[in-house]
């Protein structure tokens, strides 16, 4: 099969490379604590030791930054230099990590560190005003190298920053290949630029119902989860938008995404599905019920040829169908943002982690690959050799901007998905794409 063999090959590599960091991570464990400054402990000239400092630090699962293992080691790393500064871990799943974070808010007790996107720490709880601001490590270097989109992203409009980012993603969707080529439907994709029309799509997805296939794609809708998928595929069919160019409102309410839902709602094979969110739709794309995925990115091929071995097709990404324009595809920006819980030494603390793991160039490149994404700066092909990597890198050209800072943005959310719950229960898309509106208002929560 195409690159089936070789791309299995590279992710059983890392797979390796992560029991290898497991050995590491039980090794720095005995290396003790953390400071804000490195190694001034009291040593044999009655130097006084630096005081030791406790923060927390709460993950969710970007890449192996989820897993305990890996990030135990990246701390290890972090110990030596900085043996006084001690960070307990949590690792949260997006099933109920909000959740968490807003108990432990109410209670006094959020986390000091948070390791997610801008979604959730500018347009959430930085517009909550809990956000410390990052804005000196923004003046320090090598900051003005990282990507003008991710910098507007991390920064708040009120001009504060309240994210130090360290990777970055391009959503895209994937497609069973054999499946596509039993059925005759390859020839309605470019395989070359991973791309394809609209008009491809429509008789593609005609070809592999023709073929067999009934279940053909899934427009999953029980929840947000994975709904980046859902906004790229609509979005993109016919050129519409979901936010303005300033993402100051939404702009779903357009005749482009009307006719994007009237398609997909009249489509045989494509069925709406109030039962699934992007977790479902993965785990029956890869057990070979649906011939395509919507919710994909390279993080998640390799993280599922991990969990199933023995699946027996090869995964195509292909970038979402334009009706003949480019596509704009959703990124995805993952980094550190620090609660300011009212103590300014744990504030320091964190950021000093985050200058270790962000600005300093080998920490930044593990980090980096811990992620399994890609820099938000240019520190060069980290991914030598790697035909798994390099095939995905592709989409990053077509990486649209990063709307998911709208004001109102958590509310915009559950109104997409419910929209398309109302859309899959026979609503006129364009009912439903008002009442989307109505429910967001002007962009403000």
């Amino acid at each position: 099969m195409r690159f089936f063999k070789e791309r299995n090959k590279q992710a059983m590599k890392r797979f390796l490379a992560w029991i290898f960091a497991m050995l590491l991570a039980i090794n720095a464990s005995a290396c003790g604590g953390q400071t804000l400054e490195p190694s001034d402990a009291e040593g044999e000239d009655g130097e006084e030791k630096q005081e030791e400092v406790n923060i927390a630090l709460w993950t969710y699962p970007v890449g192996n930054w989820g897993e305990s293992t890996t990030v135990a080691n990246l701390l290890g790393k972090f110990n030596n230099q900085y043996p006084n500064i001690h960070v307990s871990v949590k690792h949260l799943q997006y099933s109920d990590g909000d959740s968490l974070i807003e108990e432990a808010i109410a209670k006094g007790e959020a986390p000091d560190l948070v390791f997610e996107g801008p979604e959730r720490l500018v347009a959430h709880w930085g517009e909550e005003g809990l956000m410390a601001d990052l804005s000196d490590l923004w003046e320090k270097e090598p900051s003005s190298k990282i990507y003008d989109v991710v910098r507007n992203a991390c920064q708040h409009r009120g001009g504060a920053y309240y994210e130090y980012p360290i990777c970055m993603n391009t959503h895209c969707m994937a497609i069973n290949y054999e499946m596509f080529q039993e059925a005759g439907a390859l020839q309605y994709i470019n395989e070359e630029s991973h791309t394809w029309t609209t008009d491809g799509f429509v008789k593609a997805v005609q070809a592999l119902v023709e073929h067999g296939q009934s279940q053909v794609g899934a427009v999953y809708c029980k929840g947000q989860g994975g709904d980046q998928g859902t906004r790229g595929l609509v979005n993109n069919l016919y050129g519409g938008r979901f936010t303005d160019s300033g993402h100051t409102v939404y702009a779903v309410d357009s005749k482009e995404n009307i006719k994007a839902l009237e398609l997909l709602y009249g489509l045989e094979g494509i069925r709406f599905d109030p039962k699934l969110e992007g977790a479902d739709e993965i785990s029956q794309f890869i057990s070979g019920d649906l011939a395509m995925a919507f919710c994909w990115n390279g993080a998640l091929e390799i993280s599922q040829t991990i969990a199933h071995p023995k699946r027996d097709f090869d995964i195509f990404p292909m970038a979402f169908p334009t009706e003949g324009a480019e596509p704009v595809l959703q990124g995805g920006i993952w980094g550190f943002g620090v609660f300011d819980n009212g103590d300014a030494t744990k504030v320091e603390a964190a950021k000093t982690l985050i200058s270790f793991m962000a600005m300093e160039d080998e920490p930044y490149k593990r980090a980096v690959l811990a992620s399994t994404n890609w820099p938000v700066r240019d520190i060069g092909d980290i991914y030598v050799n790697d035909a798994l990597m390099t095939e995905y890198g592709i989409f990053n050209q077509y990486q649209g901007d990063y709307y998911q800072v709208t004001p109102g943005w958590t509310k915009a959310r559950t109104a997409w998905w419910e929209m398309l719950q109302k859309v899959g229960k026979g609503m006129k898309p364009g009912q439903a794409v008002k009442e989307f509106s109505e429910a967001v208002g002007k962009g403000t929560d």
